[in-house]
């Protein structure tokens, strides 16, 4: 593909997930919006390292997806396991005195609970942060390759969001936003000049 088609392809992508990310379309649609919207990125940094013969600007965006996804597997399953062993007790969930009186006789339980649900969690922080180490990894080698410092930017901004809990999301969402800007921002190489082109234009004319 053209430079300019990857361009394209990369800003309609991250245009995808920061639209997604604002809930205009909900539950499945929003999903759907962010899965096409990050295909539509990688895509466009696969034509990009290949333009710039750096394969990096792929591989690390590659490796990046595959972390959050991961990181997303894990915490379901775990929760999973946890809903399924929280059902097994038998307790009435609907009377919440039981509930209440049954943990306060079995507070090792409560804390098991509670820590697995911590440990979920940052088993998915965790994989947040390396995502984003490794998109901001991507992002650099773009910014360098196609002088678009803007790459750059919503790299450390992505990653400073994946830091930060709970409003972090805010950021990376603003991270997307610099990145989209990034893409239709790259400026297309001009074609260079043929020597045999400048000879004629320097000859003086015949008389």
């Amino acid at each position: 593909m053209s430079l300019e088609s990857n361009k394209a392809l990369g800003g309609v992508g991250a245009i995808l997930m920061v639209i997604s990310l604002l809930g205009l379309f909900k539950s499945a649609y929003t999903l759907f919006l962010l899965i096409v919207g990050i295909i539509l990125v990688l895509i466009a940094l696969k034509g990009f390292a290949d333009h710039y013969q750096d394969g990096g600007i792929f591989n690390n965006a590659l490796y990046g997806v595959i972390a959050i996804i991961v990181g997303i597997a894990a915490t379901t399953t775990i929760f999973v396991m946890l809903a399924l062993q929280v059902l097994a007790m038998g307790l009435n969930w609907a009377n919440l005195l039981e509930v209440q009186q049954y943990f306060m006789g079995h507070m090792d339980i409560l804390w098991r609970i509670v820590g697995t649900v911590i440990g979920a969690l940052l088993v998915f922080y965790i994989a947040g942060i390396v995502s984003a180490i490794l998109f901001r990894k991507s992002l650099n080698a773009l910014s360098a390759r196609s002088d678009e410092k803007l790459f750059g930017t919503a790299g450390l901004v992505w990653l400073i969001g994946a830091v930060i809990p709970l409003i972090g999301i805010i950021i990376v969402w603003i991270s997307w936003i610099l990145m989209a800007v990034g893409f239709f921002s790259i400026k297309t190489a001009q074609a260079p000049i043929q020597p045999a082109a400048i000879q004629s234009s320097l000859q003086p004319p015949s008389p």
